[in-house]
């Protein structure tokens, strides 16, 4: 049984961001998609204090092949991975994957290992060198998602999502969000 994720049993088919003119991305998809500044500042910028995260998955394990090579590590090591679900007034708004080497942990000086609940936005963009390298696009059908995840979101339809990455002291992390149906209204 392949563990790798909490969110789905095999990873979503993402396509780099130079394809995005043949994805046909709807408006309200591409705000999020290239919101070049915190998900999480713009969601307590419209929603208030009521933004909240929920863990879903924290712990050091293997990541999906894909997510090694673009982090430049071996698919054997284990990596810190965390998913969570953001959250305001207990309507779900964002499931979101963070892959985190050892050694982008160890240069952000254990920041990014006790998030808790604190979003990791919070923290990556008070990083005054945060590095923005690269950015994938996906849409991933209601079906992918595993069950447990299915019940929670009670989300039938494909969602947008975008994978990227980013570098703390040239150090990276990938970071995949998808935009849950709530959230595409604002």
């Amino acid at each position: 049984m392949n563990n790798k994720s909490s969110l789905y049993p095999k990873q979503p088919i993402w396509f780099c961001n130079r394809l995005k003119s043949r994805l046909h991305i709807p408006d309200n998809a591409a705000s999020w998609i290239y919101e070049a500044g915190s998900i999480t500042q713009r969601l307590r910028n419209y929603y208030g204090s009521s933004v909240r995260v929920q863990v879903l998955n924290n712990q050091w394990q293997r990541a999906f092949t894909s997510e090694s090579r673009l982090l430049k590590t071996s698919s054997t090591k284990y990596t810190l991975t965390r998913e969570v679900l953001l959250y305001a007034d207990d309507i779900p708004l964002v499931l979101a994957r963070t892959i985190i080497p050892e050694a982008t942990i160890r240069s952000a000086h254990q920041n990014l290992s006790h998030l808790g609940t604190r979003p990791l936005g919070e923290v990556i963009f008070s990083y005054p060198k945060l590095e923005r390298l690269a950015l994938e696009i996906t849409q991933v059908p209601g079906s992918l998602w595993k069950q447990p995840i299915q019940k929670m979101i009670q989300v039938n339809q494909a969602l947008w999502g975008r994978r990227t990455i980013y570098a703390i002291h040239h150090q990276p992390l990938l970071v995949s969000e998808f935009f849950l149906p709530e959230i595409l209204s604002h």
